[in-house]
């Protein structure tokens, strides 16, 4: 009979959000609405910009739009969540919802690890063979190359998914972040972890370090010849043009390093949550503005389409 008891399986899981305070929880349901406003906002805007000015009809662009559409939507993925369980204070998840949750945010963020491998082979042919870029660099590669994105990225989050689907929850339900993640769930469930977490690393350690070192290893190749060119201008110019990427990708990877990979103990939940704010809520807003402020062919194309409208 305790037995019986011990086993009965769970299917609600609890997110403890991100605060219990009602005062604090009005305030950072205003804050993270506007966050959440202007991720869609400046993101849909990069997507249109490219999308309407032939200036930005080049790959490095096209990636660039791809980027856009995926911080937008792994952003989705959690904050209108976040924001109706701040504003509701219902904190109750289903199961099969939180597993749809792991899915479609683990596609994105793992799409999200490829595109940033291709946006740095871009910018390696672009930097070390320009007399090649447009030969090597055709329209066809660059569909290529998104479709093998976006099918790598679903591959890996389909995995880890299924995989999920044997873990049982019997004792805890309680999950100590404001959106469901597969560490969350290694934390609450009275399965073995083991299989899962060798899959994780497995998927972490092929496609998550293939990833990594494509990544980084063009830039390599692209700092070596920036050390060739001999006029200062034309290595400014030259770093200019890699400078958004590497602050993106180290954001990125950091945060991706911290949440999967540095275990998580009951004295570190805050932290954990704080670092999961920051991959899931910033950002997909730090990412395209690091790229709009920096980027003269966006701001003219801003500024040719403020004309075009104008009235």
């Amino acid at each position: 009979m305790n037995n019986t008891k011990k086993l009965t399986k769970i299917s609600v899981l609890i997110l403890v959000g991100l605060s219990d305070h009602s005062p604090t929880m009005n305030g950072l349901f205003v804050f993270f609405l506007l966050i959440y406003l202007m991720t869609l906002s400046i993101n849909l805007l990069i997507i249109f910009l490219v999308l309407t000015d032939y200036h930005l009809h080049n790959p490095m662009y096209f990636f660039l739009s791809n980027l856009a559409f995926l911080d937008m939507s792994y952003s989705s993925v959690t904050a209108p969540r976040m924001l109706l369980d701040l504003v509701t204070k219902s904190r109750s998840i289903t199961l099969p919802a939180c597993t749809t949750q792991i899915f479609f945010f683990l596609y994105f963020a793992s799409s999200e690890l490829f595109l940033l491998s291709a946006m740095s082979y871009d910018r390696y042919i672009a930097i070390c063979h320009p007399l090649h870029y447009k030969q090597i660099m055709s329209w066809k590669v660059c569909a290529y190359m998104a479709s093998l994105i976006w099918i790598l990225g679903c591959v890996c989050s389909l995995v880890q998914t299924i995989a999920s689907l044997r873990l049982s929850f019997c004792g805890l339900n309680v999950i100590h972040n404001f959106f469901c993640d597969l560490p969350h769930l290694f934390q609450i469930t009275c399965t073995s972890t083991y299989i899962n977490a060798v899959i994780l690393f497995i998927a972490g350690g092929t496609l998550g370090l293939g990833a990594l070192a494509f990544t980084f290893l063009p830039y390599v190749l692209i700092f070596s010849t920036i050390l060739k060119i001999r006029s200062k201008t034309g290595k400014l110019k030259a770093f200019s043009t890699c400078t958004s990427h590497i602050t993106v990708v180290f954001i990125f990877y950091g945060s991706i390093i911290f949440i999967y990979f540095v275990p998580t103990t009951s004295n570190m939940f805050s932290l954990n949550k704080l670092f999961s704010v920051i991959y899931a809520i910033f950002n997909p807003l730090l990412n395209p503005l690091i790229y709009s402020l920096r980027n003269k062919d966006l701001k003219g194309a801003f500024m040719r389409s403020f004309y075009r409208f104008k009235p």
